[in-house]
């Protein structure tokens, strides 16, 4: 029988060949700009990628379960924790949430474990839960050691082997420094602890993992990928070096590490990122020359981004929460987190983290991302992308490294400046609608009113209470769209809801699109627009927004039709609204529309949030 490859009468092309097509259908338009991603990261994503591209990746010559365990640490499956954090503080509360968790699908719990002073608490807390067959989660307490030690006795009372028992304590010097601005019992005493908890779970409960690195707190402050990946490996890092020039065992202590990373919505770049973390993690490890393997097995838990969550238009924070949980199930997070929608603005409810745990339920029964190892293997954009993301983290571990490690990174304030670098950064491009929020700073639902939904309990806030240090800068978490959201809250406090009148004239195509643009614009404010179909005169269309008692007007037409339309408007309208906005930029007629009486120019390249900070000043 005749061996015919399938496609074999299609010559190959080249990439010269792929290139010398695109540059023709772009008819001279700038390559760079128009197909080349310019990550906030600082790499460039090219707009394709080939099997050329792979050439000299060297962990793609490894499978699934294998070092340096890019491809991930499974290799039948690709089973993951469904895990839910609970803040409730009320022991018997957080115990009601927790069942109702556990016959519903979760498989992991976080407890917030500030009340709990004795076994009789744990017994409260866990009444009812197999924990032998739950992963246990304990966050929130100021003396972890003495809460294991209590957990291994409630353990034994209930019957069960502390050594069978999986589960995690969120002990984070760097948190803690991060958050209070010093360590909690200095920086030896901190380490002691770290030290006194290893060699505890070494012995008592062997697949506890009682160290957390909490990268998204870094996420949650604005950081980008790399920088979140890099600082967060070397503080893993540190906790390594420290601890074993203490004494300890390297791969006792690499192995109780836990990396708990923000998920953010751009779907690739995290798949790519929980990957690099991996390979990253074993170059790491194999320098200590660890005596077991399982010091480069490190767990991963991936919680969705709270930074990316919006108060209004909430339920595409269902959105983005999906994606993220995706990104983390793909790339094979060992757990994951999905925060409830309505978490930015009230207090989780049974029906916030139904939905929470749904969403990775069907990621599990209907989408199957449960039975596919490293499903994004082979794809040269995530393959590359996961280097790239590998490259950057690195550069960012070495500058840590060459400041004498995290501690004194810390004291520099090296960590904090360059998120807050990029968090300025991030900031400026969602004023400047370069990021879109949907619902917030674009596509506003015009309706919609969430002040008397939002909860007055702070979000954030940390559960230990203690006085600030100054020894660490704070490095304070916030959501991107809040600045935003307290414009509108301002017109939904106020007295009255500011008008915007859209004064239609001439071209349909150009009128309609800026009429929708300054409806955008304003509408992300929460003021009333009153748009139109267009108006036959100036003279008519000025008639009908004074009648209309608007507050604002904002004439929307075409450039040249402007030339007609901006003065007669002017002459009638000046001195009597309280503003005259013209949508677009005619460059060249400018200064003259502003000598008519044109008091703002909004476009796409006006920062939004200025803009309207000052119209709630001038309005509200």
């Amino acid at each position: 029988m005749e061996d015919n490859k399938l496609f074999s009468e299609f010559p190959p092309v080249s990439t010269e060949k792929w290139e010398e097509v695109i540059n023709k259908d772009l008819k001279g338009a700038d390559y760079e700009k128009k197909l080349v991603w310019k990550t906030i990261e600082g790499f460039k994503v090219k707009p394709y990628y080939r099997a050329e591209n792979l050439e000299g990746l060297e962990y793609l010559d490894t499978n699934p379960g294998e070092i340096p365990y890019t491809r991930g640490k499974h290799v039948a499956d690709n089973v993951w924790e469904v895990r839910q954090d609970i803040h409730v503080e009320d022991l018997a509360e957080a115990n009601r949430i927790a069942l109702d968790a556990v016959g519903r699908g979760a498989t992991s719990l976080g407890f917030c474990a500030k009340k709990v002073q004795s076994v009789d608490d744990l017994a409260v807390l866990l009444k009812g839960i197999y924990i032998n067959a739950v992963s246990i989660n304990f966050m929130c307490s100021t003396d972890y050691l003495q809460l294991l030690k209590l957990y291994v006795e409630y353990a034994k009372r209930e019957g069960y082997k502390p050594e069978e028992l999986n589960g995690s304590t969120d002990f984070d010097m760097f948190r803690y420094a991060l958050t209070h601005g010093k360590f909690h019992r200095g920086e030896e005493g901190d380490l002691q602890m770290a030290k006194e908890l290893v060699e505890y779970a070494h012995e008592a409960l062997p697949k506890f993992r009682v160290l957390t690195v909490n990268g998204q707190q870094l996420h949650n402050a604005g950081s980008n990928i790399v920088q979140e990946l890099g600082f967060s490996l070397a503080a893993a890092n540190e906790l390594v070096a420290r601890l074993t020039d203490m004494g300890c065992k390297a791969h006792r202590v690499a192995s109780r590490i836990e990396l708990n990373v923000g998920v953010g919505s751009t779907y690739f770049m995290e798949i790519a990122k929980i990957r690099a973390a991996r390979l990253l993690w074993s170059k790491i490890v194999e320098q200590y020359k660890p005596e077991c393997d399982c010091a480069y097995k490190l767990f991963i838990n991936a919680t969705t981004s709270r930074w990316n969550q919006s108060v209004y238009d909430p339920y595409v924070n269902m959105l983005r929460s999906t994606t993220e949980a995706m990104s983390s199930a793909v790339a094979g997070a060992d757990s994951i987190s999905v925060l409830p929608f309505d978490n930015a603005y009230k207090e989780a409810d049974d029906f916030g983290y139904r939905i929470a745990r749904n969403q990775q339920l069907l990621l599990k029964e209907e989408s199957y991302l449960d039975k596919i190892v490293d499903p994004a293997a082979g794809s040269y954009y995530i393959e590359n992308l996961t280097d790239e993301i590998a490259k950057g983290a690195w550069e960012h571990f070495l500058k840590v490294e060459a400041a004498g490690g995290m501690c004194k990174a810390l004291r520099a304030g090296l960590v904090q400046d360059e998120v807050e670098a990029t968090a300025k950064q991030r900031d400026l491009d969602i004023a400047t609608r370069k990021t879109t929020i949907l619902g917030t700073n674009q596509y506003p639902n015009l309706l919609e009113k969430m002040g008397d939904k939002v909860e007055k309990a702070e979000k954030g806030k940390c559960c230990c209470c203690c006085e600030k240090g100054d020894e660490v800068r704070v490095l304070k978490p916030y959501r991107g769209a809040e600045a935003f959201e307290e414009l509108r809250m301002q017109t939904e406090r106020s007295a009255r809801r500011p008008k915007v009148f859209l004064l239609t004239y001439g071209n349909l195509t150009m009128r309609k699109a800026r009429s929708g643009f300054a409806t955008n614009f304003f509408g992300v404010a929460g003021y009333e627009i009153i748009d139109n179909p267009g108006f036959a005169t100036p003279e008519e269309g000025a008639k009908a927004a004074l009648e209309s008692g608007a507050d604002v007007v904002v004439l929307c037409s075409s450039d040249d039709e402007y030339a007609e339309l901006t003065e007669p408007v002017c002459k009638l309208l000046k001195d009597k609204v309280k503003s005259l906005v013209l949508a677009g930029f005619p460059k060249e007629m400018v200064e003259t529309y502003k000598g008519y009486g044109i008091d703002e120019f909004i476009h796409v390249k006006t920062n939004v949030l200025d803009s309207l900070t000052q119209f709630n000043k001038m309005l509200l």
